[in-house]
């Protein structure tokens, strides 16, 4: 079955994704034409907020690409495109500052990130699979391998919901400490939550499109065992 009642929504979501995408980059193009007044790097920023929190041993390091940013829990280590970690905008602290709420989450152990760690494995082999078992299923009519199908793909699903929380907790950290710390300034603020607020709707809709996936998955599954 190619289309169903669900179809239209998540057309829609495709299309919010799309938006969603355009908008994090026009965001994050426009103040970074806006120099933050502290004049600080993304690399000193995230420095200064590691440090700050005790995270002494946690390096900065520049990779190559655009919005290549990210922590890895795994060498510990802050990661920050190019763009971001020499620049001094007002959309390079930000993101930088973002990265470090998720090596401060892995320091305090913030549930829902420790949930997403342990979950990872179990979900990147359940990804893989899913595809393979839906259209197997859906193919043959075989309505077992259909249900497989959904049970590895709700993990993929459960994986995006709980990211939610992390990047917008990690958002909140980097505001909290962003004019403390002095990186920006309190009329800044708002900019700043611009940029973090762009970023996370991506979030959002990646979340949305999957949970209407698998609402739809299980349409068709109750409508084949009618």
């Amino acid at each position: 079955m190619l289309f169903t009642p669900w179809t239209i929504l998540i057309l829609l979501a495709f299309g919010l994704s799309l938006w969603a995408s355009s908008r994090v980059k026009g965001t994050f193009n426009r103040y970074e034409q806006v120099p933050a007044s502290s004049g600080m790097t993304g690399f000193e920023a995230a420095r200064r907020m590691l440090d700050d929190n005790g995270l002494f041993n946690i390096p900065v390091e520049p990779v190559q690409g655009r919005l290549t940013d990210h922590y890895d829990p795994i060498s510990k280590v802050v990661r920050l495109s190019e763009p971001v970690y020499y620049g001094n905008s007002i959309s390079s602290v930000s993101v930088a500052c973002h990265e470090v709420g998720h090596a401060i989450q892995d320091k305090v152990r913030y549930p829902m990130l420790v949930a997403r760690h342990r979950m990872f494995p179990m979900v990147n082999f359940a990804s893989g699979v899913a595809p393979f078992l839906l259209i197997g299923g859906f193919f043959f009519k075989f309505s077992g391998l259909i249900l497989l199908g959904i049970i590895a793909f709700s993990a993929a699903v459960l994986f995006q919901v709980v990211t939610l929380p992390v990047e917008f907790n990690a958002s909140a950290r980097a505001k909290e400490q962003m004019v403390g710390l002095g990186v920006i300034r309190n009329m800044e603020e708002s900019l700043a939550g611009k940029v973090l607020g762009a970023a996370a709707l991506t979030y959002v809709a990646a979340a949305l499109i999957s949970v209407l996936q698998l609402l739809e998955y299980i349409w068709i599954f109750n409508r084949s065992d009618d």
